[in-house]
């Protein structure tokens, strides 16, 4: 696998604080907004705030069913709730942490510990964690089905 990749995305500005996103390899688009807590921002619309969380939010999960696999980790279900903090520091507005909230559900009793570790081994490998300023904090749970 080659080390070095690009990921495009261009955005168009529609009206007021509203444009569209899109990628040239993607075939959805997304309809992104300044987020409504900001002077004339819009409710119902995802914001780049928004997105920057999901990033997190979805890294994790994605590096966390490689890792999963790759360790032959036997799981139910994964599901995972992010809360992003966004607020002022040194003047500058920023998200200052992500709070990841997995809840990751096994068949075994037996296998606890290592779900666990493969939890915490994907949050650290998580190349979207790694890539951003904020302090990323995990919240793992672990339950038997």
């Amino acid at each position: 696998m080659e080390t070095t990749h690009h990921y495009k995305v261009n955005v168009n500005w529609e009206n007021d604080r509203k444009g569209l996103m899109s990628s040239p390899v993607l075939q959805s688009t997304i309809e992104v907004a300044t987020p409504p807590e900001f002077p004339k921002g819009m409710e119902g619309i995802w914001s780049p705030e928004h997105l920057l969380v999901a990033a997190v939010n979805s890294c994790l999960m994605t590096t966390f069913l490689a890792i999963a696999e790759n360790s032959k980790l036997n799981f139910v279900d994964f599901e995972c709730n992010a809360d992003g903090k966004l607020e002022k520091v040194d003047g500058k507005y920023m998200i200052s942490e992500v709070v990841l909230s997995p809840v990751l559900t096994i068949n075994n009793e037996a296998d606890r510990e290592r779900a666990m570790r493969v939890i915490e081994k994907s949050e650290a490998a998580c190349l979207i964690s790694n890539s951003v300023k904020s302090k990323i904090i995990l919240n793992p749970v672990i339950k038997l089905q």
